[in-house]
């Protein structure tokens, strides 16, 4: 027989409290690894298909596709990114209504409805958007550019066309995500990067071998097929969904009112909006700056090496991001005053970890990287492209992805705590950042004359700011709840920090040629010695935080 009071623990509120936020917590991890595979797999082949694309592209060419991809881009988040993070925001169960009901003797699920009406405001914002980003963007072509790149219109039109395409898909995608339906994103996004890669790099192939000048043609067919990919895998998983859960995947009322929206939601976004626009701004302020102030050769070479020194970002940075803003909004949502273990506690356990395996990282990357990026760029990319001064840029790039990746992880969490009056707060503080990025931006490039390095340097600057901002937010928010926020508990050790010193600077000692590839080769293996040796140190002077991590994650597979 069982315990009695045993049975009556196990059964009281806060534990099932905790073990609903632990399996809560075990799948947003979950669902992490299964964004960063999903990435490593995507990104794999996205890479390769790449690297026979640079074959067939100039750096002016490639400087054109990014300005296309960074309307693309504008489209999409503008019309979707404020709905998603205030879906995020608030608690499926706030969605609910109960008084009504559908025609049917099943109840309609108004939660999962109203997530799905909501995700047709990004379709009904994006088609005036992509008139309006594309109207904005041919005035802005100069003729020399119309001229040098073959079917820019029309791959703008397909451009605007592929971005309506994955907006479709966005209702589905909204309640999947909800769900923490990882497996179908992994699936929809997977299946849509093949056929993207598949396409561009085909119609390129066949436009070589046939004499015929596509210029960026191939980039616009590929991307009209990976919307194409995302809406049918979206709709397929979507409508199953919505048979089984009793819902549409068309919008329907939500209340007996006749009601379409949730308010709260709504209320929410609009708020978030100025936001989002601000974020985007500083996100591909870059290539805005790069292409005002910059000639499209030099905007190819910057374009090359964000594409390289941005690869670890998107492969683990991003996923970790998402995750993270899921996991802390749903942490900090839920009520500690039955929990063994206050949220806030937790929240800072977490965000400590997370910052302190980031700066591990750091430490690895700016020590090594410098030296070893322009080498494999030679090796992959040709070395036609070190003489254009992508070597330069990329080796400059890697002191960045470090304040790329602390930026976003402390951005994910100010997104999932902020009220509604510190997002207004934090928008005015990011657009004065924009000021002072463009500032720097105009200083590096047309007082000093620096290219693509200058615009390196004005992002670091900017990134810095928005750094020091969120750190700030974050020790004020943990101290208004009596946890004390430490740089101690994210700071490497001093013998970390010194092994970093003394690996980077013999890495740039060594004799590296880069004449061949079998230099190219011999100078990639000497860095790697050296990194064998600095990474056992790094792991000794590091080992009770390894174990701890080690030790958590266990646990939490085992719970």
């Amino acid at each position: 027989m069982g315990d009695p009071a045993a049975d009556a623990s196990a059964s009281k509120p806060e534990n099932i409290a905790t073990k609903a936020n632990t399996t809560t917590s075990t799948r947003v991890l979950r669902g992490a690894s299964v964004l960063i595979l999903l990435q490593i797999i995507s990104r794999a082949i996205t890479f390769i298909a790449n690297q026979v694309l640079l074959r067939f592209l100039t750096a002016q060419l490639l400087g054109v596709s990014t300005q296309l991809e960074v309307y693309y881009l504008s489209v999409i988040f503008f019309a979707r990114e404020s709905l998603r993070v205030a879906i995020q925001r608030q608690d499926s169960s706030s969605f609910s209504d109960t008084t009504t009901t559908n025609k049917s003797s099943r109840q309609q699920n108004n939660g999962a409805q109203a997530v799905v009406n909501l995700g047709y405001l990004a379709i009904g914002l994006g088609v005036p958007l992509s008139f309006f980003f594309g109207w904005l963007y041919l005035n802005s072509l100069s003729t020399s550019t119309l001229e040098s790149a073959p079917n820019l219109i029309v791959s703008l039109y397909i451009y605007a066309l592929a971005a309506i395409i994955e907006l479709l898909s966005e209702p589905a995608f909204m309640v999947m995500q909800t769900r923490l339906q990882f497996s179908t994103r992994a699936a929809a996004e997977s299946i849509a990067t093949f056929l993207r890669c598949t396409i561009t790099l085909g119609s390129a192939v066949y436009g070589a071998r046939h004499g015929l000048s596509l210029g960026v043609l191939p980039f616009a067919l590929g991307q009209l097929s990976y919307g194409a990919g995302l809406l049918l895998v979206y709709l397929y998983r979507g409508s199953g969904l919505a048979s089984r859960e009793n819902f549409s995947l068309f919008p329907k009322t939500i209340s007996s009112s006749g009601q379409y929206l949730h308010p709260p939601t709504l209320k929410l976004t609009s708020s978030l909006l100025s936001q989002s626009v601000l974020k985007h701004l500083l996100t591909q302020g870059d290539t805005f700056l790069v292409s005002i102030l910059s000639s499209p050769t030099s905007q190819g070479v910057y374009a090359l090496a964000n594409n390289y020194g941005g690869l670890l970002a998107r492969l683990v940075f991003q996923p970790i991001e998402e995750s993270s803003r899921s996991y802390f909004s749903r942490l900090l949502s839920s009520s500690s005053e039955k929990q063994s273990t206050k949220p806030e506690v937790t929240a800072y356990q977490s965000l400590c970890s997370l910052v302190k395996s980031y700066l591990f990282l750091s430490l690895i990357i700016i020590s090594l990287a410098p030296v070893a990026a322009p080498l494999l760029l030679s090796l992959i990319a040709g070395p036609q492209w070190l003489t254009s001064g992508a070597g330069t840029t990329l080796s400059l790039y890697t002191y960045y992805i470090p304040l790329l990746a602390i930026n976003g992880i402390t951005e994910a969490f100010v997104s999932s705590v902020a009220t509604e009056s510190e997002v207004h707060r934090q928008s005015a503080w990011m657009a004065a950042f924009s000021f002072i990025f463009a500032w720097a931006g105009f200083i590096t490039l047309k007082v000093l004359d620096m290219g693509a390095p200058g615009l390196v340097w004005a992002n670091g600057v900017n990134m810095t700011c928005r750094i020091l901002w969120c750190w700030w937010f974050i020790t004020a928010w943990f101290s208004k709840r009596s946890v004390k926020v430490d740089l101690a508990d994210v700071t490497p050790s001093g013998l970390g920090v010194g092994a970093a010193v003394v690996a980077g600077s013999v890495v740039r000692r060594l004799a590296i040629g880069t004449a061949g590839v079998k230099e190219v080769l011999m100078g990639l293996g000497k860095i790697a010695g050296v990194a064998v040796v600095f990474l056992g140190i790094l792991a000794f002077s590091e080992r009770r935080f390894f174990i701890s991590a080690f030790q958590a994650i266990k646990g939490r597979r085992q719970g």
